[in-house]
């Protein structure tokens, strides 16, 4: 099973200091800690994009290209790649390049993002968010599958006998989540390819996000991928720990009830009962984490958010240690041992799909 970590990228005032990074300094940070990831054993670092304050990684493959010449093992990903507002083409290239760069050690997940104006900004409607990210995947596909590509849709201008270069690495394109809150239509087409499917559990609570989960599950199999429980499936996470579980919610509480994404809200308490969210001792981040698979299904990767809400690197490179030296060393044991027999443990990867083309194949089957 795969463990690692993604970011948001935002800047947030220290809410005990005062203190707020500067642009340069939050990214520099970004870069600091997906380095640390590999340090302490995990697999995986995975950005956001966003386009608007108080985010900053609005080019992930700039980002994530500088994390590969720096790293030797690490899975760069993104927390969401905006299918409905990049070009198709752009995302073909710009992703291959990252390929090449980063030796295979790349994927990505695909979104719509969850801010509105972005939309305008670059050209597009919301209203067509849906039809937006449908065709623009299935064009990127095609892109990557297809040496030569004519093609025709309602969103961009028609392409002829056009070639997406470079080529992705080994004729292998990296491979792809579709991440969704929300939307079963996102959920289909992941299933549709024989993708994996990414619910970023962190907001709401899980009877949702394990009918979407379900329904991506059974239309895996009804596309003849594999079985329902072999699906690819990866889900979110937050946590602050320390040592002992009440210095873990005194430090923390400050920090959450001034985070931009749910402060003012609910209560920590409130928020830990209903989510992933684990405030307290590495112990208990196992613990919950655990239970996930009692709800979901058995699945192939676990991202945890850490360095959000204005937390000073420090702070972020000290839950690092503890995630890396006390949670996933016990929590790959744990997983390992309940996994039931054919179920993958890990996702597709550059490696894996070069030693089995059918896995590739497979793929591009679905696409065409």
């Amino acid at each position: 099973m795969q463990f690692g970590i993604f970011t948001v990228g935002d800047v947030t005032v220290d809410p005990t200091t005062g203190s707020v990074p500067t642009e340069h300094e939050r990214i520099k940070a970004m870069t600091t800690i997906a380095k640390h990831a590999e340090d302490v054993g995990l697999d995986v670092f995975a950005t956001g994009e966003h386009h608007n304050p108080p985010f900053v990684p609005s080019s992930p493959t700039t980002m994530l290209g500088y994390i590969a010449a720096q790293t030797s093992t690490l899975i760069l990903s993104t927390s969401t790649t905006l299918i409905t507002t990049n070009d198709p083409v752009k995302i073909a290239e710009d992703y291959a390049m990252l390929q090449h760069l980063a030796d295979g050690r790349v994927d990505l997940i695909m979104g719509r993002g969850n801010t509105a104006p972005v939309y305008p900004w670059f050209g597009q409607d919301i209203r067509q968010g849906i039809p937006l990210a449908l065709e623009n995947y299935q064009l990127l596909r095609r892109l990557w599958d297809e040496d030569v590509v004519n093609w025709q849709g309602r969103f961009r201008t028609p392409l002829e006998d056009f070639t997406s270069t470079p080529r992705p690495l080994d004729g292998i394109p990296p491979f792809v989540w579709h991440g969704s809150i929300r939307s079963p239509e996102i959920a289909e087409i992941a299933a549709f390819h024989g993708d994996g499917f990414f619910a970023n559990n962190i907001f709401w609570p899980k009877e949702h996000y394990i009918a979407l989960i379900n329904l991506y599950r059974e239309r895996y199999e009804h596309y003849g991928h594999g079985r329902a429980d072999q699906a690819i499936v990866g889900l979110g996470g937050q946590a602050f720990m320390r040592k002992n579980s009440q210095d873990a919610v005194d430090e923390f509480r400050p920090y959450f009830d001034n985070a931009p994404v749910y402060g003012h809200g609910p209560s920590l308490e409130d928020f830990t009962e209903q989510t992933p969210l684990t405030v307290g001792s590495p112990a208990q981040v196992v613990e919950k984490t655990l239970e996930f698979a009692d709800h979901f299904g058995d699945y192939q990767r676990q991202l945890f958010l850490m360095d959000h809400a204005g937390l000073p690197l420090k702070t972020v490179l000290e839950q690092l240690d503890l995630l890396g030296g006390e949670v996933v060393p016990v929590l790959r044991r744990e997983f390992a041992a309940r996994r039931p027999a054919g179920v993958p443990e890990n996702p597709p990867t550059h490696a894996s799909r070069l030693a089995d083309p059918t896995q590739v194949d497979g793929a591009a089957d679905a696409a065409r």
